[in-house]
């Protein structure tokens, strides 16, 4: 069953990506075809070598009984959801854990690809930085692959993020898209459905090229759903008020707690200057906080997107996120934020990683459009000369 299950995903998995064969070029393909074999190493070396709550969400479906599965999957949010969705493969079909790695291994995928493809379609060339080409070098940075391959949480919301930005391109067209990747997101954590509504609602409301009616429908749409699951989202988060000092507390006592913690990666970062907190989200680890191999390549790929970053900054980024098509302007008020609230409350670098990992597609093909945009810029200003 194990054998069989194993196959069928991995060739699900490879069937997708052949779906995109007529609207890539062959190099894309094949690099397409390529990141899959290394997105599933990922997959393989998770579940032999890391013991965590993935291995937790695949025990735990195992030793539920059919009421506590109906009520988890009816009731529940969070934790308990994610035990229901691997109630029938890991319990009814007797599936081991590494079956289920490489199912959720290729569900990460596919969110992969979403983003793979919808980047070489919104950016008009390949940039440079320092002669070096950044697409599709980007699109293997070893932790855009390390949490979206295991099974839980991280791994699903990764999916369901490319399935929204995949959707709302052409929402009308893909409408089912949407709609499944808002649901299966509220009942996983229902605070990053409130923060996708918003960001690409923004997006919506101030991106260019889009008819008046679009505007309305869908800036009204999107700011009303997250308006109606506030009320819900506060209550998953038990945070008592809609006001800056209840989520200031909430994000005391997070920061606190988990800044407490006695794991090598917990920092203390409840008295860190509002700066710093968003500085240690988005790019620590750093060397300086190396306690092992994982972390030394967390280090090496958040140093290239600090130094991009940085380069970013010093070259017109308003300018350019002004004339982004609205879909990646989405992508950026996502980053932002989702970076607002997590730097707030994340007390332990493991988990700022992985939280990170479901806004790193965002920076990573703003990153690409920026310097596209710079390069298109450089090259008209040459010719008017």
């Amino acid at each position: 069953m194990d054998i069989l299950f194993t196959i069928l995903a991995l060739s699900s998995g490879y069937l997708f990506i052949f779906s995109f064969k007529n609207s890539l070029s062959e190099a894309n393909f094949n690099t397409l075809r390529l990141l899959f074999l290394y997105h599933l190493v990922f997959g393989v070396y998770f579940c032999l070598a890391v013991q965590g709550d993935a291995i937790g969400y695949w025990r735990e479906a195992k030793s539920m009984s059919q009421q506590d599965f109906l009520f988890s999957l009816t009731q529940s949010q969070g934790t308990y959801f994610i035990y229901a969705l691997n109630y029938y493969p890991s319990k009814i079909l007797g599936l081991s854990y590494f079956t289920g790695t490489m199912i959720y291994s290729v569900i990460g995928f596919i969110g992969l690809t979403y983003f793979y493809v919808n980047a070489i379609s919104l950016i008009p060339n390949n940039p440079k930085f320092r002669n070096y080409y950044l697409f599709p070098l980007l699109f293997f940075l070893p932790n855009l692959h390390f949490w979206s391959c295991a099974v839980g949480k991280d791994t699903l919301l990764f999916f369901c993020i490319g399935l929204f930005v995949h959707g709302l391109i052409q929402p009308f067209k893909r409408m089912p898209l949407i709609v499944l990747a808002l649901f299966l997101t509220y009942f996983i954590r229902p605070h990053m459905t409130l923060i996708m509504l918003l960001g690409f609602g923004i997006a919506y409301f101030s991106g260019k090229n889009i008819s008046l009616f679009k505007r309305i429908l869908f800036f009204t749409a999107m700011i009303g759903i997250a308006v109606a699951i506030l009320p819900l989202v506060m209550k998953f988060s038990k945070i008592e008020e809609a006001s800056l000092d209840a989520f200031d507390k909430f994000s005391q006592t997070k920061a606190s707690v988990l800044g407490g913690a006695h794991t090598s990666s917990a920092i203390d970062i409840s008295s860190y200057p509002f700066p710093l907190k968003i500085f240690t989200f988005l790019f620590r680890p750093l060397f300086f906080d190396i306690n092992g191999i994982p972390s030394i390549l967390a280090s090496l790929e958040n140093l290239l997107l600090l130094v991009l970053t940085f380069s970013i900054f010093r070259n017109k980024p308003v300018k350019s996120f002004r004339n982004a098509p609205f879909i990646i302007q989405g992508m950026v008020y996502f980053l932002f934020i989702g970076t607002l609230v997590f730097s707030q409350s994340l007390g332990n670098l493991g988990i700022m990683i992985r939280m990170r990992n479901m806004f790193l597609p965002g920076l990573i093909i703003f990153i690409l459009w920026h310097f596209s945009y710079r390069e298109n810029e450089q090259i008209l200003d040459d010719e008017k000369l």
